[in-house]
């Protein structure tokens, strides 16, 4: 197999990347000089001359049958040990029930803004309640809407209840064919929106009229404003945003080709997508964005955001509605009957609107097509979208030192073939390995066919040995 200059290049960068780094900080240490300022041109100087240090030989190739069957999600999920419990039951009988981070996540330090879920709960724990003569409590774990939907789904933990952020997971699931019974429409108010820097919110005022979903899509595919948005497989407001934005260009059809077209074009400006509003709170803090999606409850324990960006809702609420799950027990029922009522109280309630919730409560969503029914469907073309226009080139960088003999190096090689299967075709990837010397075990091609079964040979062939040439 003939290698390219270019291939070479890509594989080794990986490698090379810390040594440039440091080299280019010196060269711009003194940025005022223009002899000092990095260029095209001294960068693949530069890149060539660290290059030539370095033994790269390439691998023959190999191929290995494919595996077509569907991905396994329950494979794919962590036991869900990783997600430990912020409140544990403390007595026989008792319900578990998986909660949204926004009203469930604890960190410990004095602005613990998103634990609202867990204080009540904790409250709850320690009122002695008792149903049918038998003390009972509720264990919580806080886990992001769309992991739990996977842990549920694919049956590798289910607890009795479910509460995510909005009403999107539940029809989700239930598309899937998950025994799901709404039994709480609105656990506390909450809102998802477009916080958007001041300067900004009147510039797209005064051209486009109001903000909107649509003329913020629109503004973004111009290139009139530096947007972030999150996850829509993990994130309810990153769910929210994609099915929402695609309805706002076909309210009939949400995947036409109209609305694709608008998507696509909106993505190729994209600059950052978050996991989880959580890590777009910290994200937005830098100030590099212009807009940003996020929820009232967050917005409302932002000062410094609040000081810089207005806030507009969009989408469907999100009340955090409460789902039982399969044949509950009658104890269980009642339970959860019984904490319902108890986190709707007027005394959850005032600590609720402490912690930033049941804002917005005058707030309506026009547009009752947009739900959970297409969620899969709108999530399948993000993933194919979601580098907008642009050409995606990754190479895999895998240590085979010795270190890495047995275990590690298997299940090394057991992640980079089950991961391969969410790789789009389109990507252009390719696999570099190292110990003593650089490898490159694949060169880098559109993931097709061909080019994952050559990557499944190389992955396969992968042996540990040698020091480790980071």
């Amino acid at each position: 197999m003939k290698i390219s200059g270019k291939a070479v290049t890509f594989a080794i960068i990986a490698v090379l990347f810390f040594g440039v780094t440091f080299t280019v900080i010196n060269l711009t240490r003194n940025a005022g000089k223009p002899e000092n300022q990095v260029t095209k041109e001294s960068a693949e100087s530069l890149l060539e001359r660290r290059a030539a240090k370095i033994r790269v030989n390439v691998l023959p190739p190999i191929m290995e049958s494919v595996d077509l069957e569907a991905v396994n999600v329950a494979d794919s999920l962590p036991d869900i040990s990783k997600y430990p419990p912020q409140v544990e039951s403390n007595t026989p009988d008792y319900i578990e029930i998986f909660s949204s981070v926004e009203k469930a996540t604890v960190t410990g330090n004095s602005a613990d803004n998103d634990r609202w879920l867990v204080d009540a709960a904790e409250s709850f724990n320690k009122s002695s309640f008792v149903i049918d003569g038998r003390p009972v409590s509720v264990r919580i774990r806080g886990i992001a809407s769309g992991l739990g939907m996977d842990y549920i789904s694919s049956g590798k933990h289910v607890p009795d209840a479910f509460t995510p952020s909005n009403e999107l997971w539940g029809d989700a699931l239930r598309e899937a064919g998950v025994k799901i019974e709404l039994v709480e429409k609105k656990l506390v108010g909450n809102v998802a929106g477009i916080a958007l820097r001041k300067s900004k919110n009147d510039e797209i005022i005064g051209k486009y009229g109001s903000v909107s979903l649509k003329n913020i899509i629109e503004a973004v595919a111009a290139n009139e404003l530096a947007f972030g948005y999150t996850n829509p497989f993990a994130s309810s407001t990153g769910a929210n945003f994609l099915i929402s934005a695609l309805y706002a260009f076909d309210a009939s059809n949400p995947l036409s080709d109209e609305a694709v077209t608008a998507f696509t074009n909106f993505q190729s400006n994209i600059p950052f997508t978050a996991h989880t509003t959580l890590q777009m709170k910290d994200a937005a803090s830098s100030g590099a964005l212009d807009g940003f999606v996020f929820e009232s409850q967050q917005f409302a324990n932002s000062p410094d955001l609040r000081a810089d960006y207005v806030f507009t809702p969009f989408g469907m609420r999100h009340d955090s509605p409460v789902y039982a799950l399969g044949e509950l027990p009658d104890m269980q029922r009642k339970i959860l009957t019984e904490f319902i009522s108890y986190a709707k109280s007027a005394g959850n309630k005032e600590l609720a609107s402490k912690y930033g919730f049941n804002q917005h409560s005058d707030y309506v969503f026009e547009n009752q097509n947009a739900n959970g029914s297409a969620l899969a469907s709108a999530q399948k073309l993000w993933k194919e979208k979601k580098s907008g226009n642009r050409e995606v080139y990754a190479v895999f960088v895998a240590d085979i030192s010795g270190s890495m003999e047995g275990a590690p190096l298997n299940r090394l090689k057991e992640s980079l073939i089950s991961g391969s299967k969410y790789i789009n075709s389109n990507c252009n990837v390719g696999l570099v390995t190292f110990s003593d010397d650089v490898n490159i075990a694949l060169p880098i091609a559109k993931f097709d066919i061909n080019q994952r079964s050559l990557f499944t040979g190389a992955v396969k062939n992968m042996q540990a040995n040698g020091g480790t040439a980071m």
